[in-house]
């Protein structure tokens, strides 16, 4: 990695060694000239007037096959040819607004200190600097510079902290093109797509600026840009998405300075297909993170290389998200199977990519999200560069078609079904601890969960969802044996006692036993929903006197009615009475009847306590339980 004064992964940048990267230099202008003669013609996804290339042999048939990829500067000044929407141009004067108050404090924030390493760099809350935090940077700066109505408007106030951002990342830039993500994963491929899909556009938009000063910026951030995608033409990556985010970089290159080893590698990746369930869910189910992320990157090598195929898998996952949605704009993330997994969030990702086909399509549904968004995620939304460097995305909406809020979905890839009757959403899930969750408005019954103390692997989790004549029906089976001697010939072959770090026999020695006094556990749930009401029917049978807890973990912030506390835990209450009462933001749950054979809440083996207030009811095998909820 670079250190001291300018410097990249290759050595020290001085006047000297910025006129001897000519030969980078040149190979940029040989690309931008690639472009050739520019043709007006009308980018029909966006109803934008676009230059399109006619590109030199012998790279002409691989370049045209981007069809709608555009010389992006010449296009940026257009005006979009159909009305504009009233209320997106306020949502950009908001935009603007909020990112023009931000530029005082991300000034103060960039590293200006004389001859230090990281000159120009954006450090974190660890005093690190990081590229990821530089190019969000940018991406800030550039909309002030570049925004209509913003006071920055080609402002020479801030060429020189973008001029300073710009060499810190060619700095930070390893010699493959790749840069770090501190928290995790270094010389990094996927994390360096990631950085260029703020890198791209901003070079875009300042090369359309038609002022010699940020010009040139664009030109340093077109050496990131080069030297990132052509690390990326050989990178490797680590998760499904990353795939279609390096796709999505290599699109942005390819636009900007085209190359076909760019498309070439973008056709590598897609031809494993996209990873899209029936359903509409892409692999990693993360609704709030990777999902978003997923739309997005497709659509932008929908648009920039012209593969209009890319915009189908899209649809379908806005389509199946439209039944995710909770009545105050919040998603469902229970089955997520990454960091989002159970953590609250908004449609605000999807802000682009339902407008985008919204516009597209004329779809009806996704023009009612985009408003949805708007109204109750508005303060998240953060497209200011997107709308900016697609003037189209302004267009007039198509006319509003009402939203899904009353049905009963069953997601069968996804092990979910999903319920919703106006303000009242819940949620059943298998494969999960957590079956049930449900809503009524702002009143958030966060997770039902059920353990037993059966040899400390109690917690429950359904193999499967059946839905027999309209109920829901969750199983499991556990058994818990004891296991034997080994055998006079098991010890003559050198055969010895192994343990698990947990201090109990190591797997592979229990599976070398015999086994004896073996216990079983069977626990089916029925769900099911009648007159804005669930009924929830535990039945926990097989060995007797087994402890079992049923955990009901509402939002903090709510008030409870008709509980008392349990002993020794905080923010735990047992439900003896008939029915208890949460109340948040004027709606109000109801639960019960109770149950309380015992205080043992928190059973061993099981997951620890809902970070929230969790009512409790609890027994002991044969355990039958019915609980009504709504």
């Amino acid at each position: 990695m670079a250190s001291g004064g300018w410097r990249s992964p290759g050595g020290a940048w001085n006047a000297s060694s910025w006129a001897a990267a000519g030969g980078l230099a040149s190979e940029l202008r040989a690309r931008w000239v690639a472009f050739g003669s520019l043709r007006s013609q009308r980018w029909g996804d966006w109803g934008l007037p676009l230059s399109m290339p006619t590109l030199a042999s012998p790279s002409r048939r691989d370049f045209l096959r981007a069809g709608a990829a555009a010389a992006t500067a010449a296009s940026l000044g257009a005006p979009p040819l159909a009305a504009r929407d009233a209320a997106a141009d306020e949502l950009i004067r908001e935009l603007v607004r909020t990112n023009n108050a931000h530029i005082p404090g991300l000034l103060t924030r960039q590293e200006r200190r004389p001859g230090h390493r990281w000159l120009g760099g954006i450090a974190n809350e660890h005093g690190l600097h990081t590229v990821q935090g530089t190019s969000g940077f940018i991406a800030g700066l550039t909309c002030a510079v570049c925004a209509p109505e913003s006071k920055y408007r080609h402002s020479a106030e801030l060429v020189e902290p973008l001029q300073l951002a710009a060499r810190y990342l060619l700095a930070a830039q390893y010699d493959d093109g790749t840069v770090d993500l501190y928290s995790t994963n270094f010389r990094s491929p996927p994390d360096t797509a990631f950085v260029l899909e703020n890198v791209g556009p901003a070079c875009a938009l300042l090369r359309a600026t038609g002022v010699p000063a940020f010009e040139a910026i664009a030109a340093e951030l077109g050496r990131f840009i080069v030297r990132g995608a052509d690390g990326l033409v050989t990178g490797g990556i680590h998760t499904p998405n990353h795939r279609w985010v390096v796709c999505a970089a290599l699109a942005w290159a390819h636009s900007l300075f085209p190359h076909p080893r760019y498309v070439a590698r973008v056709d590598q990746w897609l031809a494993e297909t996209i990873d899209l369930d029936p359903d509409g869910q892409y692999t990693e189910k993360s609704t709030t993170v990777y999902s978003p992320i997923v739309d997005r990157a497709l659509i932008t090598v929908a648009r920039l290389l012209g593969r209009t195929e890319l915009y189908a898998p899209v649809r379908k996952n806005l389509e199946m998200t439209l039944y995710y949605v909770h009545p105050d704009g919040e998603v469902v993330t229970e089955a997520s199977r990454r960091q989002d997994r159970y953590q609250r969030g908004t449609l605000a990702r999807y802000y682009y990519s339902y407008r985008a086909l919204a516009l597209l399509d004329g779809n009806g549904r996704f023009a009612a999200m985009t408003r949805q968004i708007e109204r109750t995620a508005r303060a998240q939304i953060s497209e200011l560069l997107a709308f900016l460097q697609e003037p189209g995305l302004a267009r007039a909406l198509p006319p509003e078609a009402p939203l899904p809020t009353d049905y009963a979905r069953v997601f069968r890839h996804s092990s979910l079904a999903r319920i919703r009757r106006d303000r009242l959403s819940a949620t059943i899930l298998a494969g999960n601890p957590t079956l049930f969750s449900l809503r009524r408005g702002p009143a958030a019954l966060e997770a039902v969960r059920l353990a037993s103390a059966f040899f400390g692997k109690g917690q429950f989790v359904g193999d499967a969802l059946e839905v027999p004549g309209g109920r829901t029906v969750l199983r499991q089976a556990l058994d818990g044996p004891y296991f034997q001697p080994l055998s006079k010939g098991q010890i003559a072959d050198g055969e010895h006692v192994k343990m698990a770090p947990n201090g109990t026999l190591a797997p592979d020695s229990k599976a070398r036993r015999a086994r004896s006094n073996v216990q079983h556990l069977e626990t089916v749930v029925t769900i099911a929903e009648a007159a804005g009401r669930f009924r929830l029917e535990f039945a926990v049978t097989g060995t007797a006197e087994v402890p079992v807890a049923i955990e009901l973990a509402f939002r903090h912030g709510g008030k409870l009615q008709g509980v008392e506390p349990a002993p020794g835990v905080a923010d735990a209450f047992l439900l003896r009475g008939d029915v208890g009462r949460y109340e948040s933001g004027g709606e109000t749950i109801e639960f019960g009847p109770g149950r309380a054979e015992h205080t043992y809440t928190q059973i061993r083996g099981a997951l620890p306590k809902w970070d929230g207030q969790c009512v409790y009811l609890t027994g002991l095998t044969p355990f039958w339980a019915t609980l009504t909820i709504g």
